[in-house]
């Protein structure tokens, strides 16, 4: 059962039950090994096949059950839950929280696909496109929570994608949302000043508006920078206001 976990025997940059952690929801979640509800292998299974210490393998068990992803069962064993939306969710968020590298290659891509959607709707943009991104400003300048305005930056993203008249290209963009989500939810849901990514966005849209292709370029590549830089203060100030942060136990971001 526990068959293609791989060992965890390459150089180490996280503390060795988030590594646990990272290979358990590798393998059981996004390869789908198991099934919602089946049980997991036992404690000494899983770190005879990882190449660890049943202790690393019981703390990162614990912290996937704090998360939700899978239930302890006093003298039963450990199962994995029943997926819903909320989970779902978790699991792309825990996947995020996992390594520098997995945010980068998020990082990465959203910048390879945003900032090209953003060159053709500067070009290919339409009347109502505008004057669909524009009430979608006015959501996000007017947002009176996290919530509201996640969902209009989120929404503005897709009606960009959307506007460039690419089919692949905004297929793409709905097709990360989710992971968007979960990205801007914790950057916004940590701060209550939001204008500096209100100006941000309303650079795009100033570029769009005016069909400057190469302004849209830049304020999108901009915009997704600094709402990296602002992803990873999140997770570093986050780390550091855990009462038990230790050098050998802080994300790496």
């Amino acid at each position: 059962m526990t068959q293609g976990i791989p060992r965890l025997d390459w150089p180490r940059r996280e503390a060795l039950p988030t590594e646990v952690a990272k290979a358990l929801v590798e393998h059981f979640f996004i390869s789908r090994a198991l099934s919602p509800g089946d049980r997991l292998p036992s404690e000494r299974a899983l770190a005879e096949s990882l190449g660890v210490g049943r202790g690393a393998v019981r703390e990162a068990l614990k912290s996937l059950g704090l998360l939700g992803l899978v239930e302890v069962r006093l003298g039963d064993g450990t199962y994995l839950s029943n997926p819903n939306g909320e989970l779902l969710t978790r699991v792309i968020e825990w996947g995020l929280l996992l390594g520098e590298r997995r945010v980068t290659d998020l990082v990465e891509a959203r910048a390879v696909v945003e900032v090209d959607t953003a060159r053709l709707a500067a070009r290919r943009r339409s009347v109502d496109d505008l004057s669909d991104l524009q009430v979608l400003m006015s959501r996000m300048e007017n947002a009176v929570g996290p919530g509201e305005y996640v969902d209009a930056d989120i929404d503005f993203h897709l009606r960009i994608a959307q506007a460039s008249g690419n089919s692949v290209l905004a297929d793409v963009v709905r097709s990360i949302q989710s992971l968007l989500r979960v990205w801007i939810g914790r950057v916004i849901g940590s701060s209550d000043d939001w204008s500096a990514t209100t100006r941000e966005h309303d650079a795009i849209f100033q570029a769009l508006r005016e069909g400057d292709s190469a302004a849209a370029e830049r304020a999108m590549a901009s915009h997704i920078e600094q709402a990296r830089d602002r992803l990873f203060r999140t997770f570093q100030e986050e780390t550091a206001s855990q009462p038990d942060a230790s050098p050998d136990h802080q994300n790496p971001l």
